[in-house]
């Protein structure tokens, strides 16, 4: 039995290696930077806080943050791992409540010009009210141990800016698309599928990144006016109220990390849904 030699291009492992090298270096630059300023500034801070011990309460070192967290965890005091979860629920469930309501008013608007007329200026109106006004609306509309008082604050924050960006993006399509898709007798809904969707999804993601942090925002400041003791704004006003500012920046942290979080989730999820967008191309 013969054996049939299969050819080798020469260099392909090579040029593979190198294209994969070449990747993380354009990683390892894109990223240093951000990773060497956190490190520097965590630094600063814990040589000035140590520098001034004994003298500037307000603003404990990063280590005893770090302290704090670890023997507050399940405390019964200031539990910081119950809180957290809490108001990450509250956070959630107003961004999947704004973000529905932002995409279907979105997808009307863009639909009808009479509608649009109508609903941008109200959403423009809605969203220039100060949200420390509107937190004892909700609190007596919904109840203030109801969890769904501080969702209502946190969808309000995200339905402007999801709201106006799938807007934008539904309507500013490229006219030759749209021509070339009606001269097939393509239907309304199959133009709307795949032509004006797909080129609403970036501008989706752009805006549902932002949300992520306006939604943990709202939850919180939401918080300040009363609601479940295990959330992070209440921990916050209470610590900060007794001068236990490490367990102040403790919840400040959490609520920090649990933004970033959810932020990277939105990300990753951008690149598994769009990775033919050129904003996904570039990174790679």
């Amino acid at each position: 039995m013969s054996t049939v030699a299969v050819p080798v291009r020469p260099g392909a492992g090579g040029r593979n290696q190198e294209r994969w090298s070449g990747r993380w270096v354009r990683r390892l630059r894109f990223y240093l930077p951000a990773v060497v300023v956190f490190v520097g500034t965590l630094a600063v801070w814990e040589l000035f806080a140590n520098a001034l011990a004994g003298k500037v309460t307000v603003l404990p070192a990063p280590s005893v943050i770090i302290e704090t967290l670890r023997g507050h965890w399940d405390d019964a005091r200031y539990p910081l791992g119950a809180a957290m979860q809490g108001t990450l629920t509250e956070a959630l469930g107003g961004l999947a409540l704004g973000t529905l309501a932002g995409v279907l008013v979105a997808l009307v608007s863009a639909r009808f010009l009479t509608a649009r007329d109508i609903l941008l200026p109200v959403a423009v109106a809605a969203s220039a009210i100060p949200i420390i006004a509107m937190a004892p609306l909700f609190n007596a509309w919904f109840g203030i141990l109801n969890p769904l008082s501080k969702m209502m604050m946190a969808a309000v924050l995200v339905f402007f800016p999801v709201m106006a960006s799938v807007t934008l993006g539904l309507v500013s399509v490229d006219q030759a698309a749209l021509e070339l898709t009606r001269s097939y007798a393509s239907s309304e809904w199959t133009v709307v599928r795949k032509v004006r969707i797909p080129n609403a999804l970036p501008y989706f993601f752009t805006a549902l990144k932002l949300a992520t942090t306006l939604s943990l925002i709202g939850a919180i400041v939401a918080e300040y006016f009363g609601g479940q003791r295990n959330v992070l704004g209440r921990i916050i006003v209470e610590s900060a109220s007794s001068l236990a500012f490490d367990v102040t920046w403790a919840a400040i942290m959490l609520g920090a990390a649990s933004g970033i979080v959810t932020y990277l989730g939105v990300a990753l999820l951008e690149r598994l849904v769009i990775p033919w967008h050129a904003s996904q191309r570039s990174e790679q």
